[in-house]
């Protein structure tokens, strides 16, 4: 499955609308998102994409921008 850009801003959009996921990339190191909104990433990534994200992967460099996010889903899934 490949995830797209949009469909993880859409998700993330979801979760915390007032920030632009387009040009952010600094979403943690920013604290524009938090560990629930984390959390609610990784919940929604699973029922939206069927895809766990493991422990080992919750880490700043993959959720401070949605193209990172993108990436990692990706990777993921290529993993399946």
């Amino acid at each position: 499955m490949d995830i797209s850009l949009e469909d993880v801003i859409e998700m993330l959009e979801d979760i915390q609308e007032d920030i632009d996921y387009h040009t952010c990339t600094t979403l943690i190191d920013e604290q524009m998102l938090d560990s629930f909104d984390i959390l609610a990433i990784v919940s929604a990534a699973d029922d939206e994409f069927d895809i766990a994200i493991p422990a080992k992967d919750i880490v700043p460099e993959n959720f401070n921008s949605a193209q990172a996010l993108c990436d990692l889903l990706n990777r993921l899934s290529d993993e399946d």
